[in-house]
């Protein structure tokens, strides 16, 4: 299709997929062998009789035990667009759940709780046994499977539930990356200039890091979508002029925690230098740098990475490693065609069209968690590993007795730094204490491997042996039976030692004991080993500073709970640093009391326009804000004709919009420039003037604003005439000036060389 009509067909085809109905219930029609739960108080009561309206069985279904490890799963057969969810307590009883959480998945396994409002949300429940409470999705999710989690339920009752789920059938081409193919589009004219692009996508990964695609041609356009530290990165240059002040790349960021293996859903389009970039429904609208608004290709656009170039930028990135979905470029379906091998993906790697799952298996910790997993009981060496990601700076990680009453072994993070701390109940030496890393709470999965044996013991953070941490001290290693992972049981805050640090809020994954990878869905089943408060085969982590809610540049800092700005060097104060610490204007510094001086202003206050730093000169009727400019120096203007002229650059110490905010205040404003003549024997005749004015030496001008109020998005043009009348010749020279646009336009027209100087005055002023 021609790209003038992109952007409309996108809009329409998204138009017609929201306009039908997505409404139908897929529950009800599902076999008993859809439905499975933690537990079931006896067959009549088992999860495959919790429909809605439906009296079978006991009437829903009730677990064994009434509590928070409790939950009833639907699996739909294939992917499904859910709209809303409906529960009823169990037919006719006592039993009835009041709150609840819902958890999905494509495949049953890494759970994702839905969320609302930026938080993991929790639904309200049934107030009786009979009665349906619906739930509209404020957004629609994508799932095969659903888990329902009773957070609360009846107190003169237990959890009983029936469940209603409403949404429609779902279908897209995917493509699993492995890490080394890419899938390039090839141009049929072997180039691609557009003024218009709509670039659509969705991707899942385990990876932080990953190019999903990329563009671009000889004359130094390119366009790239990829992953770092697992933060979407969007880059385009449209053109760049190495010769002169034309500088086109532009880099947007967006998103955080992407590598969690659940679909994220990518949209750009672009309009010339005006830039959409929604990723999961949040929309970030830019301006590309530069003033070119093509987009010139040659050859090909590339899915999944950057074709090897020999080019340092095509070997320092990674290839992106998951899957991805509905690629569409400019109206071209990517996958399908695909899969139809419309287009020849690289020789290395594999291309295939069903999603490869990753194997490992996270754990969620809250404040009261722990998680114990057996040990090799009389091990004489001790060695775990784990990847963790949190918020939080502090917090235990792991926490083991040795055997036979030898100590035992912390391993904690203390502000955002890895500690081991060993207790030694044998030898003089008490403690042994090493620690490597640092800032380790940024979100990210980190890596920790500690291995102590006689006399020896060595921390490794992220797999960087180099800065591995050693120690040779006197250490008698025997491995105990049990390992707690995230926190600490109650009972055994008795014993002599008490932990440093409190419990751990984050996530775990790929927890090894002794060298064995722990089985965690074992452990969820208690055999063996025992938890609390975790939640197995989810990572409920929230990114609070995405999207940042600091404003005006204040730096945004999270823990698991809660965030807060940093509002240092920014002009502003307050808990979002929304409340400007400077006055609004000149004026308001003079019913201060303040005199003529350099003031910083803020002339809309708290919004979105940052302070200017200004002069004041408070005279007795008025206040006059000057902005100067860097143009302070006299400039030598050489001329014959129109074509030939000069450009003189203004840069005020102001933005044009801070400068339209100050002129939308002012009752006046005015720029002086001035003009002198050398070695012309024009000025040398007694009759010599400017524009009538007996000026033997030059001429002053003031180029003033309109009676009325200089509007931000208006462009003045002032045209000042200078009539040079001489006894023989008669010349002209006229300026064009643009108000605040920072470039003036000297002609010169003569039949003999005039030289002209032009000084704008170092500031323009307004009243």
């Amino acid at each position: 299709p021609n790209s003038a009509h992109l952007l409309d067909i996108f809009i329409e085809s998204h138009s017609l997929l929201f306009s039908e109905k997505c409404d139908e219930p897929l529950v009800s029609g599902l076999p008993h062998v859809a439905f499975s739960s933690s537990s079931s108080m006896s067959g009549s009561y088992s999860p495959g009789y919790a429909k809605i309206n439906k009296r079978g069985g006991a009437g829903g279904w009730s677990p064994s035990d009434s509590d928070h490890y409790q939950w009833l799963q639907v699996d739909f057969g294939n992917r499904k667009q859910i709209s809303a969810i409906a529960t009823q307590g169990r037919y006719s009883s006592s039993d009835w759940v009041t709150q609840y959480r819902m958890l999905y998945s494509d495949t049953g396994r890494n759970w994702k709780p839905y969320h609302q409002d930026g938080n993991i949300w929790a639904f309200p429940g049934n107030i009786n046994s009979d009665s349906v409470v619906r739930h509209d999705l404020q957004h629609p999710v994508i799932a095969r499977h659903v888990r329902i989690v009773p957070l609360d339920w009846n107190g003169e009752g237990r959890i009983g539930l029936r469940v209603e789920v409403y949404g429609c059938s779902y279908w897209a081409d995917v493509i699993n990356f492995d890490g080394h193919v890419v899938l390039p589009y090839r141009f049929r004219n072997k180039k691609m200039k557009t003024l218009k692009d709509v670039i659509s996508l969705k991707f899942k990964t385990s990876e932080s890091e990953g190019v999903i695609l990329h563009g671009e041609g000889q004359q130094g356009d390119y366009i790239t979508l990829e992953l770092k530290k697992a933060k979407l990165v969007f880059s385009l240059n449209l053109g760049s002029n190495q010769l002169g002040p034309i500088y086109g790349h532009t880099s947007v960021t967006t998103g955080s925690l992407l590598d969690d293996h659940h679909w994220h859903s990518v949209v750009i389009e672009r309009q010339g230098r005006s830039i959409n970039l929604t990723l999961d429904r949040s929309m970030q609208h830019f301006r590309t740098n530069g003033e070119f608004d093509y987009l010139d290709l040659d050859y090909e656009i590339t899915f999944g990475g950057i074709p090897f170039s020999g080019k340092p930028s095509s070997s320092s990135r990674k290839n992106f490693k998951g899957c991805m979905e509905s690629i569409n470029y400019n109206g071209i379906n990517i996958t399908d065609l695909a899969r139809r091998k419309k287009l020849e993906p690289s020789n290395v790697g594999n291309l295939s069209f069903s999603c490869v799952e990753p194997y490992t298996v996270p754990v969620f910790f809250n404040a009261t968690s722990y998680l114990e997993v057996p040990g090799r009981l009389n091990q004489d060496l001790f060695s775990v590993s784990f990847q963790f990601r949190t918020w939080n700076p502090n917090g235990l990680l792991l926490f083991s007795h040795f055997a036979d009453n030898l100590g035992n072994v912390e391993i904690d993070l203390t502000e955002s730094k890895v500690g081991v701390h060993i207790n030694i109940t044998q030898t003089k030496m008490s403690q042994i204490d090493i620690s490597s890393g640092s800032g380790l709470n940024d979100g990210q999965w980190h890596e920790v491997r500690f291995l102590a044996k006689e006399n020896f013991a060595i921390l490794t953070i992220d797999g960087d042996e180099a800065s591995a941490v050693r120690t040779n001290s006197p250490l008698q290693v025997k491995t105990g039976e049990k390992y707690f992972f995230g926190g600490y049981l109650n009972q055994m805050s008795n014993s002599s030692h008490s932990v440093l640090q409190p419990s751990f809020q984050g996530c775990m994954q790929l927890i090894q004991v002794d060298d064995q990878l722990v089985n965690l869905y074992e452990v969820a089943q208690r055999r063996p080993g025992s938890f609390a408060n975790v939640s197995i085969d989810m990572c409920a982590i929230i990114d609070r500073c995405v999207p940042n809610h600091c404003e005006h540049g204040g730096k945004c800092s999270q823990t698991w709970d809660s965030f807060k700005c940093t509002c240092d060097e920014t002009g502003y104060s307050g808990a979002t640093c929304h409340n400007s610490i400077y006055e609004p204007s000149c004026e308001a510094y003079k019913h201060l009391g303040q005199t003529s001086n350099y003031y910083w202003i803020d002339p809309d206050g708290s919004g979105p326009l940052g302070p200017l730093k200004v002069y004041c000169n408070m005279t007795e009727d008025k206040v006059w804000t000057i902005v100067s400019h860097d143009l302070q120096m006299q400039t030598t203007v050489v001329g014959y004709n129109p074509e030939k002229y000069s450009v003189t650059q203004l840069i005020y110490s102001a933005s044009m919009d801070q400068i339209s905010a100050i002129t939308d205040s002012a009752e006046f404003c005015e720029q002086y420039v001035s003009y002198f003549c050398k070695m012309s024997r024009l000025l040398n005749t007694p009759a010599g003037d400017w524009n009538g004015l007996n000026n033997p030496t030059g001429v002053a001008y003031y180029l003033h604003s309109p009676p009325f109020k200089v509007q931000a998005a208006v462009k003045v043009k002032y045209t000042a005439w200078f009539v040079f009348w001489g006894r023989k010749l008669r010349a002209y020279a006229f300026l064009d000036f643009f108000f605040f646009q920072f470039s003036m336009h000297i002609y010169v027209l003569s039949e003999l060389l005039v030289t002209f100087q032009v000084i704008p005055f170092e500031f323009f002023t307004c009243l």
